[in-house]
């Protein structure tokens, strides 16, 4: 199964392809798409847009797995959010590809063991987990790949519970 993993926001939108192969994860491709803040708000989200549709045509993911969004003291920022997760949200229901949303502890659950893990811990996990020889850049990228590992590493729970369920 192929996860395109999702960190939105406005200025910055991660993204990450996680493959499972077996009992294993291998990154297939991760980046960051990034939109200037003299640009028109429509403008930005249309990079967005286009970008990720590019990337889903490429690499035709399953599944795309996108953090929840949490409460925020600053309105503006967490509205900025909001919409471009609404652009990843439309370019997966374009796409037929469902969606899953994990709150960040359940995403720092998953990779690190403990819902209340630092960035670093994250990041060093992410490396150890797809086997690689550096951690992720930037931030966004690294966070989308979590993002993915976290649905991957849900959705083989689920299976084995499944099995063996009497």
């Amino acid at each position: 199964m192929l996860v395109l993993g999702i960190d939105s926001g406005l200025a910055n939108t991660g993204y990450g392809f996680v493959r499972s192969v077996g009992s294993k994860f291998e990154m297939v491709d991760s980046g960051n798409i990034k939109t200037a803040a003299k640009v028109p708000s429509p403008d930005r989200l249309k990079v967005i847009s286009d970008t990720l549709d590019r990337l889903v045509e490429l690499h035709r993911p399953q599944v795309l797995a996108i953090e929840e969004l949490f409460f925020s003291k600053n309105v503006t920022s967490a509205l900025a959010v909001g919409e471009a997760r609404g652009i990843a949200k439309l370019v997966a229901a374009n796409n037929e590809i469902p969606v899953f949303d994990y709150k960040p502890a359940e995403v720092k659950k998953a990779i690190v063991g403990y819902g209340a893990a630092t960035k670093r811990q994250i990041q060093e996990m992410i490396k150890v987990v797809l086997n690689l020889d550096f951690i992720p850049q930037p931030d966004h990228a690294a966070d989308a790949l979590a993002l993915a590992i976290c649905h991957l590493r849900s959705r083989k729970y689920l299976e084995l519970l499944e099995r063996h369920t009497i």
